[in-house]
């Protein structure tokens, strides 16, 4: 099919091409600690009970997309930050049997998944989910991760040239019938895939990459980059770069990003709770995060590196909603403005917040045009 019945096609039958200006998601409710580095109060348990509960309260509110973080172990610390992970083929398969319109994506390591595996497993869920499925494609930048597997940690740059040729693979496998491949990485002999994905030319495909290889692997392979966001002059100039990088290869992106959602009556008590889940962080976990991030490398103050490490204490470094539910919708609204088509929510008590959302919050985005 042609770009315009692809998109089309798209906008009639995938849930993240709908006709909603901001589309909205959840962003790791599979993990310990979900999004929040903290001890913190919260009812939120990484259980499979909890996990259809949230769920079906998104689907229920029109969300498009439930996105889970791929862990294979913790960060340590005093929280072992998301050291209790749901695997997330088998994550998505199940939430998919309990939800009826919204997505459901897997995050998946190229490092530590044949393309084979990977496009045979996604196919599959695709059925199961009738095309609600999709492949958040990661690199695998926790070094411990991958030497637990095994596996040399490969050099930034290398790691994108394989998550390309990992792709390219995956694409030809649900696209394609008896093919060889040789590559710089990968040796395929007669590739052969069935059944093939539902989601026609393949399953949504979504990637986080921010670095110039990473923007570049974005805007060449995937249908969404997910960006993170400090300031909205930031993030304006960002989806600028990587939508111009994503039309010299002819094609289009969205642009998604994430955010900690810190939403109450009143601004005093959402700053409040806000600066709570902060003063309750688990430092240690945050700063070997920010190590294998490469952030704590001499680049910054001290007086800037505390202030990193709250962003990423308080919602993953994500960019955060604070506020009264007309302050947040706001915030929303100007989001929206610089370009962003979507945000993956999280919150500190995912299955408690998320109702309050939906009965503060909903209305008001109706209300501003970026919800129908």
């Amino acid at each position: 099919m042609n770009a315009t019945e692809l998109r089309e096609y798209r906008r009639k039958h995938v849930p993240v091409f709908n006709d909603n200006k901001l589309k909205l998601g959840i962003f790791g409710q599979n993990c310990s600690n979900g999004c929040t580095i903290s001890h913190a109060e919260t009812t939120f348990e990484p259980t499979y009970k909890q996990s259809v509960a949230i769920s079906q309260k998104a689907d229920a509110l029109g969300f498009e997309l439930l996105v889970p973080v791929g862990r294979w172990r913790g960060f340590g610390g005093s929280t072992d930050f998301n050291g209790t992970c749901m695997e997330t083929y088998t994550w998505a398969t199940a939430m998919a049997t309990q939800t009826k319109n919204l997505m459901l994506f897997s995050t998946s390591h190229v490092p530590t998944m044949h393309p084979i595996v990977a496009a045979k497993q996604g196919a599959t869920i695709d059925h199961i989910s009738e095309g609600r499925w999709g492949l958040n494609v990661v690199c695998g930048w926790f070094t411990p991760e991958m030497e637990m597997f095994g596996v040399k940690q490969m050099d930034h740059d290398t790691r994108y040239r394989y998550a390309g040729e990992w792709l390219r693979v995956i694409k030809r496998l649900w696209t394609e019938q008896h093919f060889d491949h040789a590559g710089e990485f990968f040796r395929i002999k007669d590739g052969y895939l069935l059944p093939k994905p539902v989601q026609q030319p393949y399953p949504v495909l979504i990637n986080a990459g921010f670095s110039p290889a990473g923007r570049e692997f974005s805007a060449r392979e995937v249908d969404f980059n997910f960006i993170s966001i400090d300031t909205l002059e930031n993030g304006q100039a960002i989806v600028k770069d990587v939508t111009q990088l994503a039309h010299e290869y002819g094609r289009e992106i969205g642009m998604m990003s994430y955010g900690l959602v810190v939403c109450r009556d009143t601004e005093k008590e959402a700053q409040q709770a806000y600066r709570y889940i902060i003063e309750k962080g688990d430092w240690q976990a945050t700063h070997t995060i920010l190590q294998l991030l490469g952030v704590e490398s001499g680049s910054f103050t001290a007086q800037h590196l505390t202030e990193f490490a709250e962003h990423f204490i308080a919602g993953w470094g994500g960019y955060p909603l604070v506020g009264t539910p007309e302050q947040v919708t706001e915030e929303l609204v100007k989001l929206s403005q610089i370009g962003i088509g979507g945000m993956i929510l999280c919150w500190l008590d995912y299955n408690e917040e998320i109702t309050y959302f939906g009965e503060r919050v909903m209305p008001l985005l109706r209300q501003a045009g970026l919800r129908k």
